[in-house]
Formats: structure tokens, sequence, C-alpha cells
């Protein structure tokens, strides 16, 4: 009876030894989905808070990079607007055109404005006279046509200024001129016409993916990377693509992860509309940016963020799946699936990330583009100054071939050396036009006056050599630095040396005194002791010169100022007290505070 009592409880306690794990596997389960409940509530916040955040602040990075291009579009309109203006008022005071319009023979003044329009960089010149016909001009094609009713002209007959002239031509595009009345004696013999070649800024900006638009006073599109926008409005210019419908735009935003806050719609896409001002008769630049750039940014971070809290809820399955079978199935399968995930998430990441070395490629070459459009303004001066040391070198090869006849070969060699110093000057020169071209930022760096002083002589020193000038120099013990190209000084210090130089042809014992001091101002003195100044008013004016003809245009003085003006500082003249002309040059020194704030 014992043994059969004790049977039956055998099976009873069996039965109960399953309980406990039943109830211990609930409360685990429910822990479980709360867990993964929380961890999915804060993957989805953290995704919403960063996508805001980072949109916001990547939002603004683009705004800001869209203002400052349009600070430099600006400025290369304003600036080649500027350059162009102060043409026709020299052109209008040449003595070959007046003399040409006052005895109507313009046989060579043609030709005159082909070689002004190279150094000035118009697009075109056009010599006009009183009657409106083209009598000279840089486009031989247009000779002979009339421009009597055309608004550049009457307005230019009108005004005692010069004239600035906006016309739309048949195909839409716009043209810009500058006119000015030419006089003889007060009365009109002539305009004088200008063309600004605008449109290369204009087809620059087509390599961009902005749209790029000028607007003048009336709200008329006069430049724009669209050409059907010109002569619209831009209201009416972006009517021509409106969105399709605010279904695709509401797809577009639920796409975008956002609802950016769109300046614009082109072609149903949202756009940022940065908007600036150029310095010129009330004109408006804008430029409209897609917000690609920023959701690339945001949707890759976005992406690295949700990879990271998928490989968190794998590893939180995978641990999950090793307490029963059923689950570790199930597991593997949604691991299968999160890899999945994982590989597209990482060819999406590896495709934005092409897409972003893209348009790094696109910025860097709309950068090159813009320092090669203002390449060829170096160009012409660095032409300029290689004249110099070609001369020179023709000066040594001449005295190297006496030398070798007369059996001097020491001496020879001398010479053949200084022709190797004047090549490398020449390479000097040609190293910092490529620099330009690779490299961005500005041009200045501080320069030593003396040595600058000491190029300069060694450049000068065939002619000084073959006139027998006495060169009196005064340098001071320390370096004199200042700010400034150091090309552009050197041309300043060869055109005061040349003209010294001209000045003592008919002294017989000929001297040229240089004086450099630092103190608040860094002062180069150049005198000499020839005949003096004649016309002061004239001095720094374009053109003007006592030499022959043949022997200089004028411009020399007048492109030193110019230089010395754009560093900052000033050139001045006046007659020395025993006789002779004084020339100083006063540019900003460059301390060690500079410097090192530099």
């Amino acid at each position: 009876m014992a043994m059969s009592d004790r049977d039956p409880k055998s099976p009873a306690k069996g039965s109960q030894r399953p309980l406990p794990p039943q109830a211990d596997t609930r409360p685990t389960s429910w822990r479980v989905r709360i867990a993964l409940l929380i961890l999915t509530a804060i993957a989805i916040a953290t995704v919403y808070v960063t996508n805001q955040l980072l949109t916001e602040r990547f939002t603004q990075n683009t705004r800001n990079r869209a203002e400052l291009r349009l600070v430099l579009y600006s400025g290369n309109l304003l600036s080649e607007l500027r350059q162009n203006a102060i043409v026709p008022q020299l052109l209008a005071r040449d003595p070959a055109l007046i003399s040409a319009l006052n005895s109507s023979n313009y046989s060579q003044s043609t030709q005159r404005l082909i070689s002004f329009v190279d150094e000035i960089g118009a697009a075109s010149l056009t010599l006009l006279d009183k009657d409106g016909r083209t009598v000279a001009s840089t486009d031989r094609n247009s000779l002979g046509e009339s421009h009597r009713s055309m608004p550049y002209f009457v307005d230019a007959t009108r005004s005692k200024d010069t004239v600035f002239t906006l016309i739309q031509d048949e195909t839409g595009r716009f043209d810009f001129y500058y006119s000015r009345r030419v006089e003889s004696q007060g009365s009109l013999i002539g305009v004088i016409m200008v063309a600004v070649d605008l449109h290369k800024y204009e087809r620059a900006w087509a390599g961009i993916t902005d749209a790029v638009i000028v607007t003048d006073t009336e709200g008329r599109i006069i430049l724009s990377t669209e050409p059907r926008w010109r002569g619209l409005t831009e209201a009416q210019a972006l009517a021509e693509q409106p969105v399709s419908s605010a279904f695709e735009r509401a797809i577009q935003a639920t796409a975008d992860w956002t609802l950016l806050p769109a300046d614009a719609y082109l072609s149903g896409e949202a756009v940022m509309r940065v908007e600036g001002r150029v310095a010129f008769r009330g004109w408006r630049i804008a430029n409209f940016t897609t917000f690609d750039s920023v959701r690339e940014k945001v949707n890759g971070v976005l992406a690295l963020e949700i990879m990271g809290f998928a490989i968190l809820l794998a590893l939180a399955f995978y641990f999950l799946s090793r307490k029963t079978a059923v689950r570790m199935a199930l597991f593997q399968r949604e691991s299968a699936e999160l890899r999945q995930l994982n590989l597209r998430l990482q060819r999406e990441i590896a495709e934005r990330e092409r897409v972003q070395e893209n348009l790094a490629v696109a910025e860097q070459t709309l950068a090159q583009s813009s320092k090669l459009a203002a390449l060829g303004e170096m160009s012409a001066a660095v032409s300029h100054e290689l004249n110099q040391p070609l001369a020179a070198m023709k000066t040594y090869l001449a005295g190297a071939r006496l030398l070798l006849t007369r059996n001097r070969p020491d001496e020879t060699m001398s010479s053949f050396q200084r022709i190797d110093d004047l090549i490398e000057r020449m390479g000097a020169i040609t190293r910092q036009l490529k620099s330009y071209a690779r490299h961005s930022g500005d041009t200045f760096e501080p320069v030593n006056i003396g040595d600058a002083l000491a190029a300069s002589l060694s450049m000068m020193e065939p002619q000084l050599r073959q006139r027998r000038v006495t060169i009196n120099r005064t340098l001071p013990d320390e370096p004199v630095m200042v700010m400034g190209d150091r090309v552009r000084i050197e041309q300043v210090m060869i055109n005061l040396l040349r003209n010294a130089l001209d000045a003592t042809q008919t002294v017989d014992e000929a001297q040229i005194d240089i004086v450099l001091a630092a103190g608040s101002m860094a002062v180069l003195t150049v005198r000499d002791n020839g005949h003096g100044i004649k016309d002061f008013d004239k001095m720094f004016e374009p053109f003007h010169t006592t030499k022959q003809p043949g022997e200089g245009v004028g411009l020399g003085l007048a492109i030193s100022s110019g230089i010395v003006n754009d560093l900052g500082g000033r050139l001045t003249a006046r007659d020395a007290a025993a006789g002779g002309a004084v020339f100083e040059m006063r540019l900003p020194i460059l301390t060690e505070q500079t410097r090192a704030a530099e």
C-alpha cells in the first residue's frame, strides 16, 4: 500500500515541474517586447531629431555658399563694367582719333582701335562720325553701317558724360554699350562706342547646377543661365516651368523626409532662392539652388544611424534566438532580412558618396573656370613684363657675339650667365602665371623693396651701361617690406627708371639718385638731373607723352599710377631744386604686427 501511495504522487510532482519555466517565460517575453518598443522609439526619435538639426544646419551652409557665389558673380560683373566705363573717356581724348574725325581720313583709325582692344580688354571698339556712320571699328564687317537712330548714339550726342545703353536684339539677347561724344574745339565731331562682353560670365554660369539671373531696375532678366528667361520678369520666368501637381510635390516632400521651406519651385522641385545686389544702376542678381546636396548629406548621416540601430536589433535578436529553437529560426530569418537591409543601405551610402565626390569635382571645376576667366587680364601684364628681359637678352647676345669674335671667352661666359639669369626671371614670371591658374587666393605677398629694386636695376643694366649713367643708391640697413605683387612693383620701378633714363639723354654727365626710406610709409625716390617736368597737370593722364612718335604711347606713368593706387599707395612727381625731376612711390609699410596678422 505504501508503494501504491507513492506511485500516484510521483506523476503529480512531474507534472508540476514545467510550470515554473512557463511562468518565467511570459514576463521575459513582455520585457523583450517592451525593450524593443523602447529601442524603436529611441531610434525614430533620434532619426527625427537628427534629420531636423542636420537639415537646418546643411541648409544654412548651402545658403551661405550660395550667397558667397553671388558676391563673386556680382563682383565679376561690376569689375567688368567699371573696367570698360573709363575706356570711352580715354579714347575720346585720343589725338589720333580726333584728328581722323576732323580730317575724315580714317585709314589708320581701325588699326589703332584694334591695337587698343587687346590692351583694354573690351569686346569691341567702334568710332562713329557725327552722322552716326561707322568709320572705324575692330569689327571690319560693320564699317559703313549707320547708327544714327540707335539709343547709344542719340544719348551720347546729347550728354557730356559717358552713357550706358542696354539693347535687346531679335534673339532676345541683351547687348551692353558705353558711348561718349568726341569733341573738337567744343563741337561734336563723333561718338566712340565700347561694347562690354558680360555674356562670358553667363557662359561660365552655364556649367553649374544652379540657376542664376540678373535683372535691371525694371525687373527684366538681362542675364540668365536659361536663355528663354531673357527679357521676362522673374515671376514670368518661373511660370514657364510650373509645378505639375500638388500630389507630385507631396511625394517629393515625403521622399525628402521633411518639408523644406522652399523659396520657389522649378520643374516641380523645391529650390532655395538667394538674392544679392549689383552696385550698378540698381541691378539685382538671384541664385536658385536645389536641396539635393542637403538631402544627400542628411540622408547619409541618417543611413549610418539606421544601420547602427539595425545592428543593435540584430544583436538583440541573436541573443534571444538562443532561448528556443522556434525563436532561433524566426530570428535567423529576420537576421537575413536585416543583412539585406544593411547591404542596401551600404550600397545607398556608397552611391551618395560618389555623388558627393562628383559635386566636389564640379565645385573645383567652377572655381578653376572663374580663375581662368581672370587669367586673361594677368597675361597682358606678364607679356609686358617679358619684353624687358627679351630686350636685355638681345643686347647681351650681341655683346657675346662681339666678345667671341675678339677671343674673350671669360667675358663671354659672363654675358651668358646674365642671359641665364634673365631666363630664370622669365621662368619665374611664367611660374607665377601657372601658380595663379592652379591655386586660389590673393596674389599679394610680403615684398622686399630692396630686392625688387635690385631686380629692376638688373633688368635695366644694358641700357644704363650703354648710356653710361651714374647710379647713386641710398638704402637702409634693415629690409623694407610691403604687402603687394612683386611683379607689378618691379614694373613701376622699371617705368620710373626708364623715364629718368630718357630725361637725361641730352645731359653730358647723366646721374640718377635712388633713395629708399622707411617710416610710417615705404618711400622710394627716383631723382634725375634731366630737363625736369614740363606739364604737371597731364603727367599721369593716358596718352600724354613728350616722346617722338613711335617711341611711346604715353601709358607708362598712367599704368604705374594705377598700380600704386591699387596697392594702397601714391605716386607723385615734382621738379628738383637743383634741376631735374623727382618721382616718389609711397606704399604702406608691412610691420611685424601686420605680418603676424596676415
